[in-house]
């Protein structure tokens, strides 16, 4: 079996789980099940999940991708490859709960190769992550969130951890309004260096640690009670998620250059949302205190007394 066709087996099943698990955890509602195929070559199966339960909307997408040039955001970091023929195979979900007291999520597990097998010069990598976007943030959450993306990382090298935290919150960062998406996890790109084997049990770190730690909050939080004011104000945060995956997003950025089917690439967008002009949270309330306390970068776990969920 080639590295691609590993690779490509392991995010088919890894989609396959993180839908039945999505089922199971929401009890209301099931996955919508698409195929689509891409006219310059390849197609996915995108998996979208409406008014559950528990999640408002989920979308969980498989795709892979191949054609005889490289787009342009594929490039961007790695000028040499433009004109090369790609492969792309990938996992992207994102989960948008009901509840604004659950936090939003979002993960993202992909292989890239550039040019032929048998060319000298082929390149390949691995890139991915997962984050975390809460509306009502709780400290125990984002430090549990934090200690399983140290747990990934900590069998493949001390410092990645803290490089990977970094680049996440760097990466999830929105420009024009000076604040981060939500609260970071891991980001990683181009990750090649250790060998095939190395680089793709780290993948498969990072794909399997990602619905336990997420499914913990879920549950502890799902039931929490809430009113029109914090509803209106996760409507209005989910304003900056649409922000940054329309202007930022590499994944939306790449689907829409390599002519990817745009309702799957647009599935990670919230059923529902708003915006309002010059908006600012009244001071000391709860809304308030996303903003100066976990809307900015911060060392997680340099203080874990906070007990992890269990």
């Amino acid at each position: 079996m080639s590295e691609l066709d590993q690779v490509k087996e392991y995010l088919q099943a890894l989609q396959s789980r993180i839908v039945a698990e999505l089922e199971e955890l929401d009890g209301n509602a099931t996955f919508r099940r698409d195929t689509w195929a891409r006219p310059d070559g390849g197609g996915g199966l995108s998996c979208v999940l409406s008014n559950g339960g528990i999640f408002e909307q989920a979308g969980v997408g498989f795709s892979h991708v191949f054609g005889d040039k490289m787009p342009p955001s594929a490039t961007k970091n790695r000028p040499e490859l433009a004109g090369r023929s790609f492969q792309a195979v990938g996992v992207s979900l994102v989960i948008h709960p009901l509840n604004p007291y659950v936090p939003t999520t979002h993960a993202n597990f992909r292989f890239f190769t550039a040019g032929n097998d048998s060319d000298d010069e082929s390149a390949w990598w691995f890139g991915g992550g997962f984050d975390l976007t809460p509306y009502y943030a709780f400290e125990e959450d984002v430090i549990h969130w934090h200690q399983a993306a140290r747990a990934v990382c900590s069998p493949f090298g001390d410092d990645l951890y803290a490089r990977y935290k970094q680049w996440c919150d760097d990466y999830f960062f929105l420009k024009h309004r000076n604040e981060t998406r939500g609260v970071g996890g891991l980001f990683f790109d181009d990750v090649n260096d250790p060998g095939f084997e190395k680089s793709f049990a780290f993948l498969q770190a990072a794909g399997d640690s990602f619905l336990p730690a997420y499914r913990s909050i879920v549950k502890k939080r799902k039931d929490h009670p809430y009113g029109e004011r914090q509803r209106e104000f996760q409507l209005y945060r989910r304003g900056r998620y649409v922000e940054f995956n329309l202007i930022y997003d590499r994944g939306t950025i790449f689907g829409l250059q390599s002519g990817g089917r745009t309702e799957s690439i647009l599935m990670s967008l919230p059923p529902r949302v708003r915006w309002e002009y010059d908006w600012e949270p009244e001071a000391g309330t709860p809304e308030a205190r996303l903003y100066t306390d976990f809307l900015r970068p911060r060392d997680w776990l340099g203080d874990e007394e906070v007990a992890a969920i269990e």
